[in-house]
This record gives C-alpha cells, sequence and structure tokens, in this order.
C-alpha cells in the first residue's frame, strides 16, 4: 500500500503501526503530485489518502483519488480526514463505491479498525466512518422509498453503508442472522431493488441510501 499524509509525525506513525500489523508499505509521500507515477509504478492494493493535502489544504485528496480511481480502477483508496465531509465524500462515493472507504483521523489510533478497513478496501469494499454515516442519516432529504424503512430497517442499512457484513451488522445489533437478512431482503423490496445480475443489490441500497 502506498500513504499519502502531509503530515510527517502522523504519516510515519501510520506506517510504523501498519507495518507492525503486517501491512507491506511500499511508498509514501507528502502531497498528492508523486501519487499517478507511484501507483503506476508499484500498483499498490490500496492507497491511504488524506483528503486535505498541500498546496491549499481542501480537496486536494478527493481530487486524487477521483483521478486514481479513473486510471487504476483495480486499485482501492481509503481516504482519511480530521472532520465529517460527508457532502463531498458522497459525491465521490456515488460514482463507485466498491473499494472506496473514508474514515476519520480518529480512528488510525484503533490499529485493528485501520488495518481491517485497508483490507476491506483493497478487496473492493466499502467503508464509511459510523460518524459519517451518522451525519448522512441527519440530512434533510427529500420525500422518496427511504421513508418506508421501518427504524431497524435504517439501522441495518446505515450498518451496510459502513460496510458491515450481515454477521457483524448482528452482532452490533444483537439480533439473529435470520432476522438481518429478513430486514436486509425487506430494505431491497422497498428500495424497489429487483434481483439483478448486472448490479450488486447491497450496493445499490447503500447508494439509494447515500443519494437520499
Amino acid at each position: 500500500m502506498i500513504v499519502a499524509e502531509d503530515s510527517a509525525l502522523l504519516r510515519q506513525g501510520i506506517v510504523r503501526l501498519l507495518t507492525d500489523e503486517g501491512v507491506e508499505v511500499v511508498a509514501e509521500c507528502a502531497d498528492t503530485a508523486p501519487l499517478p507515477a507511484l501507483v503506476a509504478d508499484l500498483a499498490p492494493d490500496v492507497v491511504l489518502l488524506d483528503i486535505r493535502m498541500p498546496p491549499t489544504h481542501t480537496d486536494e485528496g478527493l481530487v486524487a483519488a477521483a483521478a486514481l480511481r479513473e486510471r487504476h480502477p483495480g486499485t482501492g483508496v481509503l481516504l482519511l480526514s480530521q472532520y465529517v465531509e460527508s457532502s463531498s465524500t458522497v459525491q465521490a462515493l456515488a460514482e463507485r463505491p466498491e473499494g472506496f472507504g473514508y474514515l476519520l483521523k480518529e480512528r488510525v489510533a484503533d490499529v485493528d479498525e485501520l488495518s481491517s478497513a485497508l483490507k476491506r478496501v483493497a478487496a473492493g469494499e466499502t467503508v464509511l466512518d459510523p460518524l459519517v454515516v451518522a451525519r448522512l442519516m441527519d440530512a434533510p432529504r427529500p420525500p422518496g422509498p427511504l421513508d418506508e424503512l421501518t427504524g431497524r430497517e435504517r439501522d441495518v442499512l446505515a450498518l451496510m453503508a459502513e460496510g458491515r457484513s450481515n454477521e457483524a451488522i448482528a452482532q452490533k445489533l444483537v439480533i439473529g442472522g435470520k432476522t438481518v437478512e429478513t430486514h436486509v431482503r425487506n430494505i431491497f423490496g422497498k428500495l424497489r431493488l429487483e434481483p439483478d445480475l448486472r448490479e450488486h443489490r447491497r450496493v445499490m441500497a447503500v447508494l439509494t441510501y447515500l443519494r437520499g
């Protein structure tokens, strides 16, 4: 993997933590300029990328992530941010959520969570920070099929948006696996997501939720 973070202290800390966990870090950089060449040369499974990077510290990370995913669709991207920047993240996720993640920097302290998120993104899954999901859930929405979901179904869908499996959802909500399957099936039905070999209904459900 490649770590792109402008704070030398945080970058070195992340590299050390991940290396100790057995994650191979093939390169690191302090801004987005070297990323295209590094990814092209090293073909990493995933890039860990800060959203706010030099020179303006606004959206350089998002711009770089979009470019990387366009040129290297097989490379996962996990974004880090100091703040909940849900609007920009939704726009990026809505394009192609597979192999894409967004965590707040405070999660870096939990090396197990960070390592798990990287592995899931590298495997093509979607990972969203729970605080980002909570912000999206509270955001005003126009009337739509999401209004038909029960409170428990919304809980399940929110956890799906975090990238959790049915088993993880069952553990989080302290309910049975069959109950989770029923809720997921109901969510698909209420969101009008019929079986379709061309689309992954779980991903489509999350996209419906994110787009609101």
